[in-house]
């Protein structure tokens, strides 16, 4: 990959799409990871408007040092960037007070999870709206495309993907050039919707290289017969989450109905 090339492909793309749709910049949301600091650095290149969020919710201290520490670099470098943190913890506690108890916890834990991207999307609508700003979205290739490894409304709730066509590993490869923080670049990969440490990797089951590999291998039309060991192991964890969130990467569908009985 040409990745300076990359960048400056990029950085002209959304310049030329907010200007073209008569926005004044971007809103992103910075977790502490390296999608959102890529993308909100690629935004801040532009020289357009960029507002940096912070949206914790029981964040891990570790995610909150790493997106503050980030966007304390983009204000060294960039006079266009603007941060606003926005501790989303006591809403958060409020509507899960205000919600009727369930008989299954573990649903119900899962259903929480996305609770917490969707009020942060919301939150990013409310700033986006205000300034007239866009919502730039983090998900790279993988997420978005292969895996669906987002959630639904929650951070696929966007309104331009800058990144979305470029695998994790390519992600990295830009946040080097780019001179992205360290400590974002050795952080394993997490979605910060469990309040704890666990990772992209512990809740698939495989790493990103390897599931880039699956998404190769799938696109090449390959089947689990053809593996065997980990490599079978993989495209099988690959398959499983393609199939299941295939919902979220087409679109909404409609009833369409006959002309005849309208």
């Amino acid at each position: 990959m040409q990745t300076e090339k990359v960048i400056t492909y990029i950085v002209d793309w959304l310049k030329d799409y907010a200007t073209s749709a008569k926005m004044n910049g971007f809103v992103v949301g910075v977790s502490g990871g390296i999608d959102s600091a890529v993308t909100s650095t690629l935004c801040a290149k532009t020289g357009l408007d960029v507002l940096c969020l912070e949206m914790p919710i029981h964040q891990g201290k570790n995610q909150v040092t790493r997106a503050d520490r980030h966007i304390d670099w983009l204000q060294d470098n960039f006079s266009n960037v603007k941060r606003q943190p926005v501790i989303l913890t006591p809403v958060f506690d409020s509507l899960v007070e205000a919600l009727p108890p369930v008989d299954n916890e573990e649903e119900r834990f899962m259903s929480l999870a996305n609770t917490r991207a969707r009020l942060r999307m919301t939150t990013l609508y409310y700033f986006a709206a205000l300034k007239k700003y866009l919502v730039a979205g983090t998900g790279n290739k993988v997420e978005d495309f292969g895996v669906g490894f987002y959630t639904k409304y929650g951070d696929g709730g966007v309104d331009l993907s800058p990144i979305a066509d470029l695998l994790k590993t390519e992600v990295y490869a830009l946040g080097a050039s780019l001179g992205v923080n360290q400590d974002i670049m050795d952080a394993a990969p997490t979605d910060g919707l469990w309040g704890d440490s666990r990772t992209d990797e512990d809740q698939i089951g495989a790493s990103y290289p390897e599931l880039e590999w699956a998404m190769a291998m799938d696109a090449k039309g390959k089947t689990l017969t053809d593996f065997n060991g980990r490599e079978q192991e993989v495209f099988r964890i690959y398959k499983q989450f393609n199939s299941a969130n295939m919902h979220k990467m087409i679109p909404i569908p409609v009833c369409e109905i006959p002309e005849d009985i309208k």
